[in-house]
């Protein structure tokens, strides 16, 4: 049985690379090249809105800003579903099923 994995094992391998989104703006490139150290950048959001939550750039969920004490962490507050499956050759993203099957055949 040395080489049986867990079903889930296989999970515990991926890295996944998270980003919260707090707003957006655009500006000419010329002002982005004066800026300097201290430069503030207005966005187009304000301290209530929601938040964009982005697992590999995809988005995944919205969520509110919680400030405790000194600490800053976002309080998910809604999912966001695919309407279609993303497919990229040899892997579905969105299909459970294929994508473990994909990786206990590497492992």
């Amino acid at each position: 049985m040395s080489g049986w994995v867990r079903p889930l094992a296989v999970l515990d391998i991926l890295k996944v690379d998270l980003a919260v989104v707090l707003g957006r703006t655009r500006m000419p490139i010329h002002m982005l090249l004066r800026m300097g150290r201290g430069a503030v950048i207005e966005l187009d959001s304000t301290d209530s809105d929601m938040v964009e939550i982005l697992a590999n750039n995809h988005p995944i969920a919205r969520g509110q800003i919680v400030v405790t004490g000194n600490r800053i962490s976002v309080e998910v507050t809604e999912l966001i579903r695919k309407a279609e499956v993303v497919q990229e050759p040899g892997i579905r993203i969105g299909d459970g099923a294929a994508l473990l099957g994909a990786l206990s055949d590497v492992l």
